[in-house]
């Protein structure tokens, strides 16, 4: 008997506290006077709540909130001027290289034909020049000083192997022409103009208008030591000092 008024008074404590929760939250007051029964006759207390039937569903209570109006006013720290990197598929990657390397191609084309012209007007004027130079009119006179002195008028004429003429000679080429200018007819070859006209003893006999020819080379003397010759591609026909261009032996020839 003494556990059962324990536990009657257990229940008691439970339904007072919450009797006192629905009282603190204010439900107590909507309830209608049915809500509450008498207590029964062994001391408990309980209580009924009927609600109403509701037929209005709320919807979308969830739903999240969105908004694409921007106030023209609103300030979102300049994200709004980002530049994001747009990404490319490799076949735009693909199209973009090959469209470079055409560009490529086309510029080394283009800047070949500037060269190709360069090179053809270049050409042109120098044919120009070459068939200026040859109307260089030699003298009457039919001396070695004026072999000389002619010689020396082709100053800065081109060097052409095997050539004979002012748009290109090589050096026996040159000898051959400048002779010939004077009606004297001369072989090609250097060894050849080697045996031409009389011999001279030594250079301290040399004059003006003689020939100097080895195997290798020949150039016309113009007094003091120096030589008039065609010396190579890079250098043209210019003066020159005996001991520079005739290496080893050579001979002195007099033509005129």
């Amino acid at each position: 008997m003494e556990s059962l008024g324990k536990n009657r008074l257990i229940h008691r404590k439970i339904t007072s506290i919450t009797l006192a929760l629905l009282l603190g939250a204010g439900g107590i007051a909507a309830l209608p006077p049915t809500a509450l029964a008498a207590a029964p006759s062994n001391g408990t207390v309980s209580s009924t709540r009927s609600f109403p039937a509701t037929t209005t569903t709320r919807r979308d209570l969830t739903r999240e909130s969105v908004s694409t109006d921007v106030q023209s006013d609103s300030d979102w720290g300049g994200i709004e001027t980002l530049n994001v990197p747009q990404t490319k598929s490799q076949a735009e990657k693909d199209a973009e290289a090959k469209a470079q390397q055409e560009e490529e191609t086309r510029k080394q084309a283009q800047e070949q034909a500037e060269r190709q012209a360069q090179a053809q007007a270049i050409q042109q004027e120098g044919a120009s020049r070459s068939a200026e130079r040859t109307v260089i009119t030699p003298p009457a006179s039919k001396t070695g000083q004026a072999v000389a002195e002619y010689a020396m008028q082709f100053s800065g004429y081109p060097y052409v192997y095997g050539g004979n003429q002012p748009s290109g000679w090589d050096c026996s080429g040159f000898v051959q022409y400048v002779f010939a200018q004077f009606d004297v007819s001369l072989p090609h070859q250097s060894g050849s103009q080697m045996s031409v006209g009389s011999p001279v003893a030594s250079l301290a006999e040399a004059q003006p208008g003689d020939i100097l020819a080895n195997g290798s080379h020949a150039a016309i003397y113009i007094g003091n030591g120096m030589v008039m010759n065609a010396m190579s591609p890079s250098q043209g026909t210019g003066v020159a000092p005996v001991g520079m261009v005739m290496y080893g032996s050579y001979a002195i020839r007099r033509v005129l």
